[in-house]
């Protein structure tokens, strides 16, 4: 299938590891150009190669989504190098800082997954309103609709970034600019808070392994293929949906 994502724009926060890099790759693979932000300068520098090696324009700012000011200014300066925008992806979050019942832990959270996106729409708001193919997909989780890992900020803010994707996509209808979340369930990759948890704390490791009808963890790259589809012309009658990339964790009726 053509996505029809080739020489489109798209800019993707926490683009430098994990699932980020993988939809930054994804994007880049399509034919995208593809801004992203982190706050690793050399996992920056890395995945700038690897996604110029694409064939694609590719640029990469250090920035802490905590900082409203830089994030304004990464997407304004990402707009003027693309030529404008098309695709935004909201991916940075605090889940190894919002775990604790402490109230410094819920407005990390706070801050990073719910305040960062606004403001990444907001600044993005006058590009993407004059794009032929506008389209929002923020990062959530499963653990926003399925009791897991307890009482914790992570779970709940989540949850709050579903509601306020949902929203986006009917007040945005009628402008042409699609928003939708992609929801991953245990995603498995080196340096990621499973691969640490397997060495660290393997009875809990175990447990989640055990809960997936599949019997295995996600890729990254399966999250990105998720992303790709819903950010594309191929989805264009889709918006305020949420999808699960879980493989079947979440014990509910899907609707």
């Amino acid at each position: 299938m053509d996505l029809e994502l080739a020489g489109k724009r798209a800019l993707v926060s926490g683009g430098s590891r994990g699932i980020g890099r993988a939809i930054a790759l994804k994007f880049a693979g399509e034919g995208c150009h593809v801004a992203i932000c982190a706050r690793g300068e050399e996992t920056l520098r890395e995945s700038i190669a690897a996604l110029k090696a694409c064939g694609v324009e590719a640029f990469g700012t250090r920035v802490d989504a905590h900082d409203g000011e830089a994030l304004r200014r990464w997407v304004n300066d990402s707009a003027d190098k693309l030529g404008g925008v098309d695709i935004i992806v909201p991916n940075v979050s605090a889940l190894t800082d919002s775990q604790g019942p402490d109230e410094q832990s819920w407005r990390r959270g706070f801050e990073i997954d719910i305040l960062a996106t606004v403001r990444m729409v907001e600044a993005a708001m006058p590009y993407l309103e004059i794009s032929s193919a506008a389209a929002i997909v923020a990062i959530s989780s499963a653990a926003a609709v399925e009791s897991f890992g307890g009482v914790r900020p992570y779970n709940s803010i989540k949850a709050a970034l579903i509601n306020y994707v949902s929203n986006l996509g009917n007040a945005l209808a009628e402008k042409g600019i699609r928003a939708n979340t992609v929801s991953p369930g245990t995603i498995y990759f080196e340096g990621g808070v499973w691969h640490d948890r397997e060495r660290d704390v393997p009875e809990i490791f175990k447990m989640a392994l055990g809960r997936n009808p599949m019997g295995r963890m996600g890729t990254p790259e399966e999250v990105a293929n998720a992303v790709a589809f819903l950010a594309s012309p191929a989805a264009s009658f889709i918006t305020g949906a949420n999808l699960m990339v879980d493989g079947g964790i979440t014990q509910r009726v899907q609707y």
